[in-house]
C-alpha cells in the first residue's frame, strides 16, 4: 500500500507507541487544503471595544488527487470532512506525546 502525505509535517506512525517500530511518512509537497472564507456574524463588546465575532466557512477541496490503485491519501481533519465518500482519504488517530506533551506521532489512522 501506498501513502501519500498530503500535509506539511512528516508523519510518525507508531502503533506500538513510543516504544515501539515507527514509520515515518514525510510529506509529498503537495498539501490538500480547504477553500475558507471568513463572514461576521455578529459584534461583541470587549473592555469598551467592539469586536468582531467571525464564522469561518470551509469551501473547495484543493491538492488532492483522483483515487490511485493501492493508495491513500493522509490529509487533515478539515479536508476528510469535505469528502466522506472518498474512502482512500484518512486521517492520523489516537496520538503519541512525549514527556512534554508535545505530539511526536500516531498510533493509528482512520476516516472522518
Amino acid at each position: 500500500m501506498k501513502v501519500v502525505n498530503l500535509t506539511p509535517h512528516a508523519l510518525n506512525l507508531m502503533p506500538g507507541g513510543p516504544d515501539g517500530p515507527t514509520v515515518t511518512i514525510p510529506p509529498s509537497g503537495q498539501v490538500a487544503r480547504c477553500a475558507t472564507s471568513r463572514v461576521q456574524v455578529d459584534t461583541v463588546t470587549v473592555g469598551g471595544i467592539t469586536v468582531q465575532v467571525n464564522q469561518t466557512r470551509f469551501g473547495e477541496v484543493s491538492g488532492l488527487p483522483d483515487p490511485q490503485p493501492d493508495t491513500i491519501f493522509v490529509v487533515s481533519a478539515l479536508v476528510a470532512q469535505a469528502v466522506p465518500e472518498r474512502q482512500d482519504v484518512f486521517i492520523v488517530d489516537d496520538a503519541v506525546r512525549d514527556e512534554q506533551g508535545r505530539i511526536i506521532g500516531a498510533r493509528a489512522l482512520a476516516h472522518v
